[in-house]
């Protein structure tokens, strides 16, 4: 998304009401509301949802979200009516862009503001961050792993829970960072406080400080005495995610407030205190972040007092397994159904898919064949075509490059896969060495042939 259309928008709303990101099927990935006032959905109930499923009574062509998908163009300043769940007809007017990632549409972004007479907003107010409480945040058990290294980050959890050190995440999209991070405020003396969880990346930089520090009354227009999200974490942990998408100005800002332990609000003199437990995280490698300077090396040190870096799912085979019976169990529950699993063809495109969405996304490609399912068996045609584009773009670069492999090259191509999977879901290599049926003198030749690490 161009810059240039970011700042249209900001110059048109000067502040907007909602936002929904969808994925290129129309799902949405991310939900912002800040008029309850007018619209009471929960994000638990909306993210996940596809959009014309929560507005059935709307045609494909009339969504914006929907046209722009299959456009490819921008949609500016549309005024459509909705009724909302009171019975009220709500005018709202939208700006809906296009998410292009390598000549692809791959999902939009629709922001919009009420226009209704009598119901516009007489200020401007920030969009509302999530504030956890003791009672939903994520538990260590909730993270279902068979991997050796997640149950070694699961170990680590209470153990760093109760000290004030920062803690820095590293994994890629959807491996299930803030669930990491949920667990080890749940596991903290904090836990009773809130958890206050900021998508860096969600929010403009013009109004990223404002939403950090908070504003105090006549600070600009508009403006109101609204405490940041320091203050709102006071007591508890605040949770940033994808930090390195953060302006380097304000990464300096948050360093200064982390070690100054207080903030002054926009318009004010006065520096409030706070006691938070910081966690933060990043969705590309660190090191490369910084030498990038999308990560100031000073921040990046401070953040880093604890280090734990998330495997993606490609590199857990055989949580693939584990995490695709948990969903399949979940959803049975949700969606009252009576599914028994995949079958053998499934099964096997998931094993070998390259699950680039992460666990995000093992999940999504489930419940959206839940959602289609007439059998008790989830089969091909249950799951959606970007995994077979994909999946077949991946299937033959593996036979371009396994052309040139003799029988015994590709042989050891496949049992470095199985010894890979086998350490990866065993606590040493002598259990691993008994369920691949060979000697632990034989396993360590192996590991020592195919240059892999050692389980611990």
């Amino acid at each position: 998304m161009a810059k240039l259309d970011i700042e249209r928008i900001l110059d048109m709303y000067n502040y907007f009401d909602g936002a929904i990101i969808t994925d290129e099927q129309g799902v949405i990935l991310y939900y912002s509301n800040s008029r309850s006032d007018i619209y009471d959905h929960r994000r638990s109930d909306i993210i996940g949802k596809k959009l014309l499923d929560l507005y059935p009574s709307m045609a494909e062509e009339e969504s914006s979200i929907m046209q722009v998908l299959k456009t490819g163009k921008p949609i500016y300043d549309r005024v459509q009516t909705l009724v909302n769940d009171h019975g009220q007809h709500v005018t709202n007017m939208y700006s809906t862009l296009p998410i292009i990632r390598n000549g692809e549409i791959v999902g939009a972004i629709d922001l919009s503001r009420c226009i209704n007479q009598g119901m516009e907003r007489e200020s401007i107010v920030l969009p509302q961050t999530r504030v956890e409480n003791a009672d939903t945040v994520y538990q260590v058990n909730d993270i279902i792993t068979t991997s050796t290294e997640m149950k070694r980050i699961k170990a680590l959890i209470p153990k760093i829970a109760n000290t004030d050190s920062a803690v820095l995440i590293y994994g890629e999209t959807g491996t299930g960072k803030e669930m990491v991070a949920q667990s080890i405020h749940a596991h903290s003396g904090r836990s009773s406080h809130n958890f206050v969880s900021q998508n860096c990346a969600a929010i403009p930089p013009t109004l990223f400080e404002s939403i950090l520090f908070g504003t105090v009354k006549g600070s600009y227009t508009g403006a109101e005495d609204r405490p940041g999200l320091f203050e709102t974490a006071n007591g508890g942990t605040f949770f940033l995610d994808e930090i390195n998408s953060l302006d380097l100005n304000l990464q300096a800002k948050i360093l200064k407030a982390i070690e100054e332990q207080h903030i002054t609000r926009i318009g004010s003199t006065r520096p409030v205190s706070f006691d938070i437990k910081i966690v933060a995280a990043v969705n590309e490698d660190p090191t490369r972040c910084v030498a990038e300077k999308k990560i100031r090396e000073d921040l990046f040190y401070r953040l880093s007092t604890v280090f734990i870096e998330i495997p993606p799912l490609r590199e857990r085979l055989a949580d693939i397994e584990v995490l695709t019976d948990y969903f399949v169990s979940t959803f049975n529950a949700r969606m009252n159904k009576n599914v028994i699993g995949v079958d053998d063809e499934v099964r096997t495109i998931l094993m070998n898919y390259s699950w680039p969405g992460n666990v995000r996304e093992l999940k999504n490609v489930i419940e959206g064949a839940f959602n289609i399912i007439d059998s008790r068996l989830i089969t091909r045609h249950n799951l959606p075509q970007y995994i077979f584009r994909n999946f077949d773009s991946e299937i033959k670069r593996l036979e371009i490059m396994e052309e040139s492999l003799n029988l015994s090259e590709k042989v050891d191509t496949f049992e470095k896969r199985l010894i890979i999977q086998a350490l990866d879901s065993t606590p040493s290599t002598s259990a691993a060495a008994t369920k691949l049926g060979i000697t632990k003198q034989s396993l360590n030749y192996k590991l020592q042939k195919y240059n892999l690490k050692k389980s611990l």
